[in-house]
């Protein structure tokens, strides 16, 4: 079942609503994504990119996942 980006951007909101959300694929299932939100200030980048993968709830895990892969930028706004 392939995701749309908009249906990914909507699991990391759920999560960060706060957040600055880019999400770009168009195949439903490799996207790249960046993500800016202030929660991240403070945290190290491994840190906040398991939280955005903590809000895909699954949908990366094991090859049963419906997002294959995920181009992931973290950062605190400037």
């Amino acid at each position: 079942m392939a995701l749309l980006a908009s249906d990914l951007e909507a699991l990391i909101r759920q999560a960060l609503p706060d957040a600055k959300i880019t999400v770009q694929g168009d195949d439903g299932v490799h996207f790249s994504a960046e993500v800016i939100d202030e929660s991240f200030r403070g945290l190290n980048r491994v840190q906040q990119q398991r939280a955005v993968y903590a809000a895909l709830k699954g949908k990366m895990d094991g090859p049963n996942g419906v997002i294959h892969a995920l181009a992931l930028t973290t950062k605190a706004p400037d």
